[in-house]
């Protein structure tokens, strides 16, 4: 939501898939193309043809966590179908959002509830760099509700990001090419946005 009404009022067509057509109407509020859509039993070859047109994909899906099966489901196996997808529809342009220690020895013990959600991630973003698409890996720490800074700190230790933060950080990489085949992990900091992705070039 946040990413779309930013995109939106930058002058960009946006396209948003959603679970529920009850969430339509805050969709079109940012701006945004509402399409009602569940990513669980999606084909590839379906995918494609809704990203067809495109010019890049912001994947942000996911199962919420709790049930292992949906988060694979969603986290992981619709993640990377959504990469064949995009290869398939020529949409060479992809962001993933993330999360800040997403990697195959992320350390969450696995008799706790995140280690489906690290697992899950960590096998999609692991396909995400063997694929030919331009993408960037998004990696943002514990998100909080509080009004954006527009300021970030790149790497250091894992802390907190606004969701705000967040979204303004996947608008910003869209349009610079230095971040393509960049891990970008972030917290909330003393830099200004465009400032601190500019020291990736």
């Amino acid at each position: 939501m946040r990413l779309s009404r930013l995109l939106s009022h930058e002058g960009h067509e946006v396209t948003a898939w959603i679970r529920s057509s009850a969430q339509s109407f805050y969709v079109r509020e940012t701006g945004a193309k509402p399409i009602i859509v569940n990513v669980e039993p999606l084909s590839a070859e379906t995918m494609a043809g809704l990203f067809k047109g495109e010019d890049a994909v912001v994947w942000s899906a996911g199962a919420g966590g709790g049930d292992p099966r949906r988060t694979r489901a969603v986290d992981r196996d619709a993640a990377i179908r959504s990469m064949d997808a995009a290869a398939l529809a020529g949409v060479a342009r992809y962001v993933m959002v993330s999360w800040f220690y997403s990697r195959p020895d992320h350390g969450v013990p696995s008799d706790v509830p995140f280690y489906h959600y690290a697992e899950a991630k960590a096998a999609a973003d692991s396909y995400l760099q063997g694929t030919d698409l331009d993408w960037t890996i998004l990696g943002p720490s514990s998100l909080t509700e509080d009004p954006g800074t527009g300021m970030i700190e790149l790497d250091g230790e894992r802390s907190q990001v606004t969701r705000d933060d967040v979204a303004q950080v996947a608008a910003e990489v869209l349009a610079r090419p230095e971040t393509i085949g960049k891990i970008i992990n972030f917290n909330n900091g003393p830099t200004p946005i465009a400032e601190a992705l500019g020291t990736l070039a």
